[in-house]
C-alpha cells in the first residue's frame, strides 16, 4: 500500500515533488545533461582528490572488477549491486581493495573493502541507499598498487531519508543478529564457493523523521564488517549508512575443511555483535 504523502518526511516529499516537477539540483541536471562525463561529476572531483590524493585512476574497470547496479532503481532504499572480479585472487594478480563510490549520497564515499587472497574471487554482493540521480563507482587497487574505475549512472531518489521497513521497537529487539550460511559446494578442488552475511541492523541514516516526535531519528548504522576463516581475515569492509536497513553481503572464500567463519560487526554506537559457522569437512 503506498505511503500517504502527510505521512512521509519534509526532505522525502520535496524530493517526489522535485522528480514530478523536473525540479532536480542544479548539480544532478548538469549530470543528466552529461551522462556521458562522469569524471566531471563535482562530488567525484572532491572525493577524487581527498581519498586518491592525485593518483591516476584509469577508466578500464570493466576488466577488473565491473558494478552492475540497475539504471532505474525499483527503490532507492534497496538498490542491488554487485561488484565481478574479473580474475581469481593469485599472488601473481589479485584485487587488494575496492571502494564505493556514490556522488549524491550524503556520504559519496560509502564502503570500503578489502579481499584476501583467501578470498578466491573478490567479487561481492549487497544493497545500497541512493539518494540523487547520481554516478556509482567502484573503483579497485589491484596488487600493482593501480587504480581502475567501473562506472554507472542510477536514477533514484529519496533513498537515504526513506522510512525504514519495521518499527523501532521491533528493529532492535533483533539488532545485531546474523545468519551466516554458505550457498553451495565448490564445483572442483581449490574453487571458491559463495557466502552470505545478513545482519539485522536498522542502518538508521539521520535523514528519517519520526512522524510522532517530528524529530529526526539519530544516526546508527553499521560501520565496519570483518569475517574471518580460521582466525585468518577473509573480507573486511569499512561501511555507512548507504548500506541498506538489515545489511546483506555476499562474498566469496576458498573453503577449509573443518575451519570456522566468523562475522563481526561493529555499529556506530561501538556495539560489537558476532557470529560463528563451523565448515564442514571436505571430502
Amino acid at each position: 500500500m503506498p505511503v500517504p504523502a502527510s505521512h512521509l518526511s519534509p526532505l522525502r516529499r520535496r524530493r517526489l515533488l522535485q522528480a514530478a516537477a523536473g525540479l532536480w539540483p542544479a548539480a544532478t541536471l548538469a549530470q543528466l545533461k552529461s551522462g556521458d562525463q562522469p569524471d566531471a561529476s563535482p562530488r567525484w572531483l572532491q572525493v577524487k582528490a581527498s581519498v586518491f590524493a592525485g593518483r591516476d585512476i584509469a577508466n578500464d574497470g570493466d576488466a577488473v572488477l565491473r558494478l552492475d547496479v540497475p539504471a532505474r532503481a525499483v527503490d532507492a532504499a534497496v538498490v542491488p549491486l554487485a561488484l565481478h572480479a574479473a580474475f581469481a585472487q593469485t599472488p601473481q594478480r589479485h584485487i587488494r581493495r575496492a571502494w564505493l563510490v556514490i556522488d549524491n549520497n550524503p556520504a559519496p564515499l560509502s564502503c570500503q573493502f578489502g579481499f584476501a587472497l583467501a578470498s578466491g574471487l573478490a567479487s561481492l554482493e549487497t544493497r545500497v541507499r541512493v539518494d540523487e540521480y547520481t554516478f556509482v563507482r567502484a573503483i579497485a587497487e589491484t596488487q600493482d598498487g593501480k587504480l581502475h574505475a567501473s562506472t554507472r549512472f542510477v536514477k533514484a531518489a529519496g533513498g537515504c531519508s526513506a522510512p525504514p521497513g519495521k518499527d523501532m521497537a521491533a528493529a532492535l529487539a533483533t539488532l545485531g543478529q546474523m545468519q551466516l550460511r554458505v550457498l553451495g559446494p565448490a564445483t572442483a578442488p581449490g574453487q571458491p564457493v559463495q557466502a552470505q552475511l545478513q545482519v539485522s541492523h536498522p542502518n538508521d541514516s539521520g535523514f528519517v523523521m519520526d512522524q510522532l516526535t517530528r524529530q529526526h531519528v539519530p544516526a546508527h548504522f553499521v560501520r565496519q564488517i570483518d569475517i574471518t576463516q580460521g582466525g585468518e581475515l577473509l573480507l573486511s569492509a569499512e561501511v555507512d549508512f548507504s548500506l541498506s536497513e538489515n545489511p546483506n553481503l555476499r562474498f566469496w572464500l576458498l573453503p577449509r575443511s573443518g575451519a570456522e567463519l566468523v562475522a563481526t560487526v561493529v555499529d556506530s554506537r561501538e556495539r560489537r555483535f558476532s557470529h560463528r559457522l563451523a565448515l564442514p569437512a571436505l571430502g
